[in-house]
């Protein structure tokens, strides 16, 4: 995360009053996530069963997406929109819930549902407080 603070802190204009330390926590919560929720798609794709884990395969993808997406545009601050921002934080956190319920039933058989469930659950809780901060 010192990079993504960095880049936060060296930011030629006025970051409009957003937590800057919130910021860079969800930021880094969503490139963590969209690694993990590809490797662990990727990983179902492997298992003997994979055609009881199309729903999951699905849903990792989905969330992957959508917090890289999250990432990118939070780390995007010249001509700022918070209806934007409060949208895609919406968007990723119901994603992340989402793929964290999903993994979260195979957690027991697999222990890459289990990683991602985790990371998806970090990662909403950053999305929801970095939105509880803008208001």
């Amino acid at each position: 995360m010192t990079h993504i603070s960095s880049m936060l802190d060296t930011y030629p204009k006025d970051l409009g009053g957003i937590d800057t330390e919130k910021l860079a926590e969800c930021i880094a919560a969503c490139f963590e996530c969209t690694q993990t929720c590809t490797a662990c798609a990727d990983a179902c794709l492997g298992e003997d069963m994979v055609a009881d884990l199309t729903k999951c395969i699905r849903t990792n993808l989905d969330c992957s997406d959508i917090c890289a997406a999250t990432g990118n545009v939070l780390s995007r601050r010249t001509g700022y929109d918070a209806n934007i921002t409060k949208a895609i934080l919406q968007a990723c956190a119901a994603a992340c819930a989402s793929c964290a319920d999903e993994c979260g039933q195979h957690a027991d058989m697999h222990e890459h549902c289990a990683v991602c469930a985790e990371a998806c659950r970090r990662c909403e809780q950053a999305c929801n407080q970095l939105l509880a901060t803008l208001g």
